[in-house]
């Protein structure tokens, strides 16, 4: 099981707490440091200093780290037009000597799309949006140098496009789809996902995801499947009252909960079902010790 620490920093982070968090992920071995894409904070809290741009941070994370791979889970599709976003990725893989990951959802926080004058769409365009942006975008990235990339859809037309930049990886960027839709979302995984991601849902409703998506794979003639992976909140500590104290601080008992041993055993289940990657959302992103505790106590017994 390869683990991954997740980050909400609209919640509440400076452009230095999340490189503090991801420096220390990177020190401590972990897979990958992911963030959020989000403009307003969800839930309790003022969200002071105020949002972070994913793009801009992961251009810089990409140039202050070495090793981890960077990405966001999920950027919306209703915040960026495919073309800018592909060139965005693109660059940022460049400048991290290709360790960009790109997760691409249809956006879902009505909210903070009032709060900054984005549009919001009804679910449906969103949907149809987001498979247009997935198109378009590894559409330009696998066109070849000195070729030219069209597309017409009903949201977005490119038109003799010359699809540069590339990124560094080949035929791009791994692409990360997720959900719990039944149709579409099983249908956009087998046709562009290169990891499929189930976020904060039970065991049993994880597994169901993997196998609706093996299913459309087998439709759609694909022979590989994708990575399956799952998202879930952590609080863990080397005693129960160390754990108990780290829930409180997030103002919940999340999924993955206890001591090492207790949480080993509920990644365990995750695993079973099918998951060979686990984003661990970490709320209190200022609580360094929460990370050695995961990779000290937990990683070794998942390797």
């Amino acid at each position: 099981m390869r683990l991954v620490i997740f980050t909400e920093p609209q919640q509440g982070a400076t452009y230095d707490d999340q490189l503090r968090i991801a420096r220390h992920t990177e020190e401590l071995g972990f897979d990958a440091f992911f963030r959020s894409d989000h403009y307003l904070s969800i839930g309790e809290g003022d969200g002071l200093p105020g949002p972070t741009d994913s793009w801009v941070t992961l251009g810089a994370l990409a140039v202050q780290t070495s090793r981890i791979k960077l990405g966001t889970l999920v950027t919306s599709a209703t915040f960026r037009y495919p073309g800018v976003l592909a060139i965005s990725a693109a660059q940022v893989d460049q400048m991290s000597d290709g360790r960009v990951e790109l997760g691409l959802g249809a956006g879902w926080f009505e909210a903070e799309h009032k709060a900054y004058g984005i549009p919001f769409p009804p679910v449906k365009e969103r949907f149809d949006r987001l498979e247009e942006q997935l198109a378009i975008i590894t559409g330009l990235w696998t066109t070849p140098v000195g070729e030219r990339f069209t597309f017409h859809g009903e949201h977005y037309d490119v038109e003799d496009s010359p699809a540069l930049p590339k990124p560094v990886q080949s035929p791009g960027p791994p692409v990360i789809i997720g959900g719990v839709g039944a149709k579409r979302t099983p249908a956009l995984a087998a046709r562009y996902a290169h990891e499929f991601n189930v976020p904060f849902a039970s065991v049993e409703q994880t597994a169901q995801m993997y196998e609706r998506v093996t299913e459309a794979c087998r439709k759609a003639g694909r022979d590989q499947l994708p990575v399956f992976s799952a998202a879930q909140t952590i609080a863990c500590g080397r005693t129960e009252a160390e754990a108990r104290k780290r829930a409180e601080a997030i103002g919940q008992t999340p999924p993955l909960y206890g001591t090492p041993a207790q949480v080993v055993d509920q990644i365990g289940r995750f695993a079973q079902a099918g998951a060979t990657r686990l984003f661990l959302q970490v709320l209190d992103m200022h609580d360094l010790d929460h990370l050695d505790v995961i990779a000290s106590e937990i990683a070794p017994q998942l390797a």
